[in-house]
């Protein structure tokens, strides 16, 4: 049952970590680890940003609302390089939703590294997640999930999508 549902049983294989769950003086025989999959996620889409003058505020850094303009022109960008033309032509998206973590600061002379990758979709709200990190080491300076809902571009109403941009741009359950 457990493996039903993404969690496996971890054999000999990681004997310190055995211990460490069930403390340094537990035999063996009663300690149980556990190993954690995780569903595997659409391949993440990146860009790079150079950090401009205009992205820094009066304490130095990128302002916050520089982090979630990323967050959004990261995700139509990789609308725009991966959707069919049709799709393109007669949908546009709106956001529902924006739920951002800031890790840490941008600063002048900054490269930002925005991937995103898309999540879980419902008929009109579809998650897609973002990380921007620094592209000199890699830190992570902000995580970002956010809920699009495609529009029809000629009447502005909540559209299906076709199966095609439903596969590139959502997973399942």
């Amino acid at each position: 049952m457990l493996g039903s549902c993404g969690f496996h049983p971890i054999e000999d294989s990681l004997p310190s970590l055995r211990r460490s769950r069930s403390g340094p003086n537990a035999p063996a025989s009663q300690a149980k680890a556990i190993l954690v999959t995780m569903p595997r996620t659409a391949d993440p889409f990146e860009l790079l940003i150079p950090v401009q003058d205009s992205d820094i505020d009066e304490l130095g850094h990128v302002n916050n609302v520089t982090y979630l303009r990323w967050v959004q022109e990261v995700a139509v960008a990789h609308w725009e390089s991966a959707a069919p033309m049709e799709d393109q032509a007669s949908l546009i998206w709106v956001v529902l939703r924006h739920e951002i973590d800031y890790l840490s600061p941008a600063l002048p002379g900054d490269t930002i590294v925005a991937r995103t990758w898309v999540g879980t979709a419902t008929r009109i709200r579809f998650d897609r997640h973002t990380e921007l990190l620094r592209q000199s080491d890699r830190k992570p300076l902000a995580r970002a999930r956010t809920v699009w809902c495609p529009l029809d571009r000629q009447s502005g109403r909540p559209a299906a999508v076709s199966g095609q941009v439903r596969a590139l741009f959502s997973i399942p359950e």
